[in-house]
């Protein structure tokens, strides 16, 4: 490079013209070219378009080798192919399913009603309902109504694996709490309380059931509301059903009477 210093000195005036004169520095010209070689313009980032038509043109190749190779098997070395083209769609479907799985077993890790105290309220309620919806039973043992509610509370805990279900005495919870307010349920999402429900009325009283408390709670989004079947397609597929049953029977009667003959 010391070497050849002298000579780009001496010829700075007419490079500095050349350069001058240039629009595009990224241009294919023989002058770039030059002047990329002796280091004073960067070499270019991008691809020129020549490049880019042979990356191409080796694509279009290799796909053409792929096709041609493939029309020279035989059934055999085909169904080979076949076979490992179906064990990978298999994998990836079992890798999917997998994760999938595996995403609903982290989602649905509660399934029973938890007893908690006071002390606990704030980890075991409110911080928790920022993942998860949480219901909370403010309850009395001796009180037939909160027993009822603990019933219902048990099956929907166990239905509803992805929903938080807590109790807690309802005076140790909050001071001086009135029996005639209990069963209380308090619904939690998103780190706040979404609903406060007292008094067994608000759930049927000694009527209440599982189904009718899901309903309630289905509202608030603490768990998913019941289908609602609609009437008329039900009767459709239990024609269709019926449908479908006697056209069997009747297929195999027929293979029944083809087997039976030539054994008379």
């Amino acid at each position: 490079m010391k070497k050849n210093m002298p000579l780009l000195l001496g010829a700075l005036p007419f490079l500095t013209k050349k350069l001058q004169k240039m629009d595009d520095p990224n241009e294919d010209t023989e002058w770039n070219d030059i002047l990329r070689a002796k280091g004073i313009l960067p070499p270019k980032d991008e691809q020129n378009k020549d490049e880019v038509e042979d990356w191409f043109t080796d694509v279009l190749r290799a796909q053409k080798e792929k096709d041609e190779s493939l029309e020279n098997k035989t059934l055999d070395e085909l169904d080979e192919l076949e076979d490992e083209q179906d064990d990978r769609i298999l994998l990836e479907y079992r890798q999917k399913r997998m994760q999938e799985m595996q995403a609903a077993a982290a989602k649905n890790k509660f399934g029973q009603v938890t007893h908690i105290s006071k002390p606990d309220f704030v980890k075991e309620v409110t911080e928790a309902s920022k993942e998860v919806h949480v219901v909370v039973h403010l309850y009395q043992d001796y009180i037939p109504a909160c027993k009822l509610m603990n019933q219902c509370l048990d099956r929907l805990a166990s239905d509803f694996k992805a929903t938080k279900f807590v109790k807690i005495i309802a005076d140790q919870c909050i001071p001086n709490y009135p029996d005639r307010n209990v069963p209380t349920l308090l619904i939690y999402g998103e780190g706040d309380i979404k609903a406060n429900l007292v008094g067994a009325l608000q759930f049927g009283g000694m009527e209440m059931t599982a189904k009718g408390i899901r309903a309630i709670l289905a509202k608030y989004g603490a768990v998913s509301a019941e289908k609602i079947v609609d009437p008329e397609q039900q009767k459709k597929k239990t024609i269709y059903r019926t449908q479908a049953t006697a056209a069997l029977s009747s297929d195999e009667e027929e293979d029944d009477d083809d087997d039976d003959r030539g054994y008379y």
